[in-house]
């Protein structure tokens, strides 16, 4: 469970939501009475103005950044989970947002070749409540390469995200595309990080390694994990791997055919859930139609 909630800030700052577990159910009010959501067909999408955006970059100081990492702890470091390394790999980062009880909190995602070159993925989860509609996220902003405190390519501010409609109403294919802002006098997000390939429609099978930034000791969200293995098919559309990565490395990439030389690979799923906090197998959604419907939606946008 995450630790109470500290007091005296705009809004709480408590620890992981989620944390890589069951989600609860529906919250009573919105988080968001200001953002502009829609659904059409397969996708939900909801979309931040520029002044929600700047709201959200001046929130996620880097002071903030590392509040929220000291705010939670979720135990030891599993066995399976190894602090990343070799090169840098500026495309996956720490995504920070505001969830729908008003905490601070945050998730990982990654960013990938796109249209518009300014896609990330990550988990349903992190973006909004499952099963509740009106339930989503505010002051979302992306650090690629997060390290330690250190911010080596800005912040992003999020302006839309899309997730399955399922996820919205019934909990169903945990994964989301988000879309960011270019920031003043700055360059799209790939074309500054670099982008991770994604595929779809790839079975189980495959040596994956998934990357997520957890709030376990002692990292506490302030380095980068992974854990590698052998995905295996699943109940429910989802795949599993060995691996005990803890909540905040919700939406980190399962990257297959990675090259530690290069720090590249191809999305093949993203972290969803694990059996309890650092619970082993992790699952990942398997992505299918749906997936790539709201990674096209995010392409377009």
């Amino acid at each position: 469970m995450p630790p109470s909630p500290s007091r005296g800030t705009r809004r709480t700052v408590s620890g992981l939501a989620t944390a890589l577990l069951a989600l609860a159910g529906p919250l009573a009010a919105p988080a968001l009475p200001a953002a502009a959501a829609a659904a059409t067909g397969q996708v939900s999408t909801v979309t931040y103005t520029a002044a929600e955006r700047a709201a959200a970059i001046s929130y996620w100081t880097p002071a903030r950044m590392k509040q929220v990492s000291r705010a939670v702890d979720l135990g030891p470091t599993g066995p399976l989970s190894k602090p990343w390394t070799g090169k840098a790999i500026p495309s996956i980062g720490r995504l920070f947002f505001v969830d729908s009880r008003g905490q601070d909190t945050w998730c990982t995602a990654s960013a990938v070749t796109s249209g518009n070159r300014s896609v990330i993925m990550t988990a349903a989860h992190c973006a909004r409540l499952g099963s509740s509609p009106v339930n989503t996220y505010s002051d979302i902003v992306f650090v690629p390469g997060y390290a330690k405190g250190k911010t080596p390519y800005g912040r992003y501010a999020v302006k839309a995200t899309m997730t399955p409609r399922s996820w919205a109403q019934d909990t169903v294919n945990d994964v989301a595309a988000m879309v960011v802002a270019t920031p003043a006098n700055g360059k799209r997000l790939t074309d500054a990080v670099g982008a991770q390939k994604i595929a779809f429609g790839r079975p189980a099978g495959e040596r994956v390694t998934a990357f997520g930034y957890p709030a376990t000791t002692p990292q506490r969200g302030e380095e980068l994990l992974y854990c590698a293995g052998t995905s295996q098919r699943a109940p429910e559309n989802e795949q599993r791997v060995p691996c005990d990565l803890g909540g905040g490395a919700s939406g980190g990439p399962w990257l297959a055919g990675f090259d530690s030389a290069t720090g590249k690979g191809t999305v093949v799923s993203v972290n969803s859930h694990g059996n309890g906090d650092g619970g082993t197998p992790m699952y990942g959604p398997t992505l299918d139609k749906t997936a790539r419907a709201v990674y096209d939606a995010a392409q377009r946008g």
